[in-house]
């Protein structure tokens, strides 16, 4: 586990409160026992029963409760209705899992007034959603998914998310938790093909280095951490987007390019989940002078409308 970086980890002292994700999964308990080894003690779990494996989900939420009362921490036990969610929003089971962990993440730091969250994300995550993303068409924003720090905005709570074991990989947690003995509970569905991100983990993977002849997963992951450290600063760049109208006159000036980060940016700084490309490229259309069409679908029953040379979300 030394590949941690000190200068990345003295952006957030132990001293200070922070929120951390705890499924109760290897990746999980992991990293709590990690953060508390490492000297934050000031840590509030969080943990979001998605009741997607029945009586398997309750005794996840049973297993962190129990743990989290050895290590003399608080705890934060959320609930939520994903396969409902992923009906309703017409997403997959995967994409509504991860919705719901944000926003409640959101709600707890809310409440709790904690705007920092620690989550396990190691690099094998990294190299996984790089290909996930390249295969549906994804741009560099896309590609640089996983970084090490992020901001999220989610329900106007600006989150902080940071990913200590960015740089590990699962073969380092595993030892990690055999060398501390540390308990912890499988996911079964972890093996359940149907999902999109475990035939990329158990067969795609695998396939591609055996096409090689090569481990590449190093090759993917130094490919991601350019793109994220290129992302960032582009981002930092971009005019702040937090307001609740585009500007078409302005927006027109700019490259295609810089239309599509901008008009992303936008998006994302109003909550809008599910932004694919055609729906930033649906809004770019709006644009046009000669556009007969003035309203774009968005997730959620929401929509981006222009009108008198402004483009605003109403919904």
């Amino acid at each position: 586990m030394n590949r941690i970086q000190p200068d990345f980890l003295r952006r957030f002292p132990p001293n200070e409160r922070y929120l951390v994700g705890l499924s109760g999964g290897r990746d999980s308990v992991a990293l709590l026992h990690w953060l508390l080894e490492a000297g934050y003690q000031n840590l509030i779990a969080c943990h979001l029963n998605h009741h997607l494996r029945g009586r398997a989900s309750e005794a996840d939420a049973r297993f962190v409760q129990k743990l989290v009362v050895g290590y003399d921490l608080d705890l934060v036990v959320g609930s939520a209705n994903v396969r409902g969610l992923a009906a309703k929003q017409k997403m997959s089971i995967e994409a509504a899992g991860r919705e719901a962990r944000y926003k409640f993440f959101a709600r707890v730091a809310k409440r709790k007034r904690i705007r920092t969250i620690f989550l396990a994300h190691h690099a094998d995550d990294v190299v996984e959603t790089f290909l996930i993303n390249l295969f549906r068409g994804s741009g560099p924003a896309g590609l640089a998914a996983i970084r090490e720090v992020s901001k999220r905005r989610i329900d106007n709570v600006d989150l902080t998310i940071v990913r200590p074991f960015i740089a590990l990989w699962r073969s380092q947690i595993d030892n990690y938790v055999q060398k501390h003995r540390l308990k912890f509970r499988e996911d079964g569905s972890n093996a359940d093909l149907s999902l999109f991100r475990n035939r990329v983990r158990r067969r795609i993977v695998p396939y591609l280095e055996k096409a090689v002849g090569r481990n590449i997963r190093h090759s993917i992951w130094r490919a991601a951490v350019i793109a994220a450290e290129e992302e960032n600063w582009i981002e930092s760049q971009l005019p702040d987007r937090t307001g609740a109208e585009l500007s078409v006159l302005e927006l027109r000036k700019l490259p295609v390019a810089l239309q599509r980060r901008e008009i992303l940016k936008w998006l994302r700084a109003r909550n809008v989940g599910n932004v694919s490309f055609d729906v930033v490229e649906n809004i770019r259309a709006l644009l046009d002078p000669g556009s007969p069409i003035a309203k774009v679908n968005l997730a959620e029953d929401r929509h981006a409308r222009r009108r008198a040379k402004k483009i605003f979300i109403t919904g």
